[in-house]
This record gives structure tokens, C-alpha cells and sequence, in this order.
């Protein structure tokens, strides 16, 4: 009894300080990253309706089971990225489980080589295997891609190499494009098809130095997210070739995703193109001013140790590592969110190791107006409320993962 009502207590815990943060990131007058999703459902109605009429005709009639509007937002996608079509999805997970089912009947070959970190290795609850019947094989669980050798040497057949650019939870590292490129390779010579995972793909032009059609034209089918970088209420989109993506539909179907109207997502994803699309790369370079900033204060504020990861940003997220309790952090955070309207770090801060704690930044339009000064200021003032927080011995719970 005494533990059922003390993981209760915890639960509740964990409630509070998740409420707590997203209170401070709505009322603070300084962030790095203010998502949509945070605000009120108000503020994400008057900004769609603000919004909408800039990249659609809304006098035109809502869609039906995936037709009109979606299907604008699919030829969209397509010409993005080069390929002969696009379908919309609910959600990445379904749309990668579908993709991947399609290609191992082409194959012949159900099993799908990935990262150990890659996202249906961690966050989908054993969907490929559950619900697609496919079996995954990890090429490494190094905080980097697979190597073209790694791909190579892998001892035994795989019919599909999925690639997640950027790598999210390896710190949303992208290869060089060398090394993608040779990778790619690696899988061909082994009669192998290339499916990237680019729930953040819009992003990664700015490290490849290639616009989005020749990234997309080294995969045979590609996902991308529509709520991920580029703030819309949520939905996916798989491209590839045209029978690919007919099939895909048939699929589509089958699992649940022939929503009877999608049209708010669909106009959320299509203003995400039109705004935060052409501004991503100017995301990503603020994002490595305020990492090297990050590490500048932390030397100066005299933490013991700490690592932003990567050093250079691949993209507009990194992680930063820092030698405390992750219940420590949260708690420091949001109290200096609270007490100052500065919320430098908004994410949930989980356990990297004893006595080690790990969060994601997100530099977004709010970030741009930072200085390496400005954040240099705020980590002084954040560590020395972790040495306040940690001295009085206060023992919130962790944050929730996730």
C-alpha cells in the first residue's frame, strides 16, 4: 500500500512540474524555442485563421477522405522533394510501418537494418515487429549514422536500410554527405532499398549544403513530419515513387488513416512550408552561436564538467549533459523561468547516468533575438540556482521522458 501511494504521489510530482513548465514557457519574456503546441487552444485557432488564408482558398470545399486540400499538400511535398508523389498520413509511425511493409514484399526480405536508436527501436513499442510482421536488426548503437563499412560487413541479409536524418536521440546528428552518400552505396551493392526517416529532414540543407531534392533523391522512399520543425498541428508525409505511394494509400486505408477531414492539419502543415521552411536555415546557425555560448558560461559559471553535443549543431537541436540530478535541473529551470521570465532550457531534463542529466534545446524565431552574451547571462544565473536547488536538498521527481 505504502508504495502504491507513494508512486501515486510521485505521479502527481511529475504532473505539477510539467504543468509548471509549460506555465513558464508561456509566460516567460525570453526563450530559445516557443512551439505552437504550448499555446492555448485560442492561440492555435487565431493563428491558423490569421494564417490560413496566406497559402490556401478557403472559399474552396473541405476535403473528404484525403482528397482536395490533402491532396494540394502531397503534389507539395512531392515537388519539395523530387519524387514522382506523396501521401499524407495521421502520423510518422504509420507511415513508416507502411513503407517498410510495402518495399519488404518487394524484397522479399522482411528484415529492416536501423540504428539501436533509431525511432521504432525506441519509441513505438515493438510496432515494426507487433503490428508490420518485420524483424529489425541494429548496425550500431554508436551516437553517430552507420558507416558505409559497418552497412558492409553486417553478417547477415537485410531488404531495407532505414536511415534517421538527423539521429535524434544520438544528439540530432546528421553524416557528412560523403558519408552518406557512401553509406547509400553500401546498401545497394548489398540489393538493399534506402528508406530515410526525415522526421526533421527540412532542416538538414543547412549541414549538407544540398537542397531537399538531391538529399531525398539518395533514399528510394522518404518520410518527413509536419509538426516536428515545422510547427503544425501534427501529420506526415511518405514520397517516393508513384507505385510506391499508390500502395502505400491501399495501406493508408487499412490501418485507420482515412480520416473523413483533415483540412486544419493539412492548412497548419501547408503555412509550416510557406513560414518556418525558408527560416530553418537561419535556425540552425543561431543554433551553433548558442551552443558555443552554452559552453562558454558553463566554463565561466565553473561547472565541473558539461558537454553540449554535438559541439557544431548539425541542425536547430542539440543536447547539453550536465553533472547534476536531472530532478535538480528541472526544478532550476523552471524556478528561473518563475523568477526572472528567462526560460533557458524548456525541455524535461532526464537521467543520462548517476548523477547526470540530459536535456534537448530547440532554437527557433524566439531564439534568434538572443546574444552569446544573453546566454551566457542566463546559464550564470541558472547554475547558481542548481547549486541553491541541489543545497537544499529538494527532491522533485524526475521529468517525465519524452
Amino acid at each position: 500500500m505504502t508504495d502504491m501511494a507513494e508512486q501515486g504521489g510521485e505521479q502527481s510530482a511529475q504532473e505539477r512540474l510539467r504543468e509548471r513548465r509549460a506555465a513558464a514557457n508561456r509566460g516567460a519574456e525570453r526563450v530559445l524555442s516557443r512551439g505552437g503546441f504550448l499555446g492555448t487552444l485560442r492561440d492555435r485557432l487565431a493563428w491558423l485563421q490569421e494564417a490560413a488564408p496566406q497559402v490556401y482558398d478557403l472559399d474552396e470545399a473541405g476535403d473528404l477522405y484525403g482528397n482536395r486540400i490533402v491532396e494540394a499538400l502531397e503534389k507539395r511535398v512531392a515537388a519539395l522533394l523530387g519524387t514522382e508523389d506523396a501521401a499524407f498520413f495521421p502520423t510518422g509511425t504509420m507511415a513508416q510501418q507502411i513503407a517498410l511493409r510495402c518495399w519488404a514484399d518487394r524484397t522479399g526480405n522482411a528484415t529492416v537494418a536501423l540504428h539501436a536508436l533509431a525511432h521504432p527501436e525506441v519509441h513505438e513499442r515493438g510496432a515494426l515487429a507487433e503490428v508490420t510482421g518485420l524483424r529489425s536488426v541494429r548496425l550500431t548503437s554508436e551516437p553517430r549514422l552507420p558507416t558505409a563499412e559497418e552497412v558492409r560487413e553486417f553478417d547477415e541479409p537485410f531488404g531495407a536500410l532505414m536511415l534517421e536524418l538527423p539521429l535524434r536521440d544520438a544528439g540530432f546528428v546528421l553524416p557528412s554527405w560523403e558519408e552518406l552518400t557512401e553509406v547509400v552505396e553500401a546498401a545497394r551493392e548489398r540489393d538493399a532499398v534506402v528508406h530515410f526517416d526525415g522526421a526533421r529532414l527540412w532542416e538538414s540543407t543547412f549541414h549538407f549544403g544540398r537542397p531537399l531534392d538531391e538529399i531525398a533523391a539518395l533514399a528510394d522512399s522518404v518520410y518527413v513530419s509536419f509538426y516536428k520543425s515545422l510547427d503544425g498541428f501534427g501529420g506526415a508525409a511518405l514520397a517516393g515513387p508513384r507505385t510506391l505511394v499508390e500502395e502505400a494509400k491501399t495501406w493508408r486505408h487499412r490501418y485507420g488513416g482515412m480520416i473523413f477531414q483533415q483540412f486544419p492539419t493539412v492548412l497548419s502543415a501547408l503555412v509550416g512550408l510557406e513560414r518556418e521552411l525558408p527560416r530553418l536555415p537561419e535556425y540552425v546557425s543561431h543554433a551553433r552561436v548558442v551552443a558555443a555560448a552554452l559552453r562558454e558560461g558553463f566554463a565561466e559559471a565553473g561547472v565541473p564538467w558539461a558537454r553540449v553535443f554535438p559541439e557544431e549543431p548539425h541542425v536547430h537541436q542539440f543536447q547539453v549533459w550536465l553533472p547534476y540530478d536531472p530532478e535538480v535541473l528541472a526544478e532550476a529551470a523552471v524556478r528561473q523561468a518563475e523568477e526572472t521570465k528567462t526560460l533557458l532550457f524548456g525541455d524535461s531534463w532526464d537521467r543520462g547516468g548517476p548523477g547526470l542529466g540530459i536535456t534537448e534545446i530547440t532554437v527557433r524565431a524566439a531564439g534568434l533575438e538572443w546574444t552569446a552574451d544573453d546566454v551566457k547571462a542566463a546559464v550564470g544565473d541558472f547554475v547558481a540556482r542548481v547549486t541553491e536547488v541541489a543545497g537544499e536538498g529538494v527532491k522533485t521527481v524526475e521529468a517525465v521522458s519524452k
